[in-house]
């Protein structure tokens, strides 16, 4: 489980790298760094739980026990604030992305960021294709089309353009 674990935590903060200009906050990488030392406290509990086991004693056992009990609770404590401060995380999220959207231009590394994202995760915009319409790309370049990387990967000849929302 331990390895488990520390393999979750590298593989969040090396996908992290492709996002940051999303996540403004260096906080978003907290979670990654948690994960990582849980797994290695993980470790030195089973090694405790193995050594108390093999050797049959029972204040080995207890402490095991304990430490366990305490892991629960801080799991359940963890979701509970997850699941009160969802809400929060959603909004600050979408903000911060708006502004990622708003510093498009298709030609800065912010906008090569909003393509990529967009195109890994098959979609447009922060909710949907519509919020192009706000930015200031969209003003600008006065075509009536979103970018490139809104259209779907089966549409051949997609130009982006609002007219035709199917091939977004």
């Amino acid at each position: 489980a331990a390895a488990g674990l520390s393999y979750v935590g590298a593989y969040v903060i090396n996908t992290y790298k492709s996002y940051d200009n999303f996540l403004q906050d260096k906080y978003a990488l907290l979670p990654a760094v948690i994960i990582i030392c849980i797994a290695v406290v993980m470790f030195i509990i089973g090694l405790i739980g193995c050594c108390a086991t093999f050797r049959e004693s029972r204040v080995g056992l207890g402490l095991f026990l304990a430490i366990i009990l305490i892991i629960f609770i801080a799991e359940v404590s963890a979701f509970v604030l997850g699941f009160v401060y969802r809400e929060r995380v959603k909004t600050d999220m979408q903000g911060t992305m708006r502004s990622v959207f708003e510093k498009y231009d298709g030609k800065n590394p912010e906008s090569t960021v909003v393509d990529y994202l967009q195109e890994q995760l098959h979609c447009c915009g922060v909710k949907n294709y519509s919020d192009w319409t706000t930015t200031h790309w969209f003003n600008t370049t006065g075509n009536n089309s979103v970018p490139l990387s809104c259209c779907r990967q089966d549409m051949k000849n997609c130009t982006g353009r609002l007219d035709q929302p199917q091939e977004l």
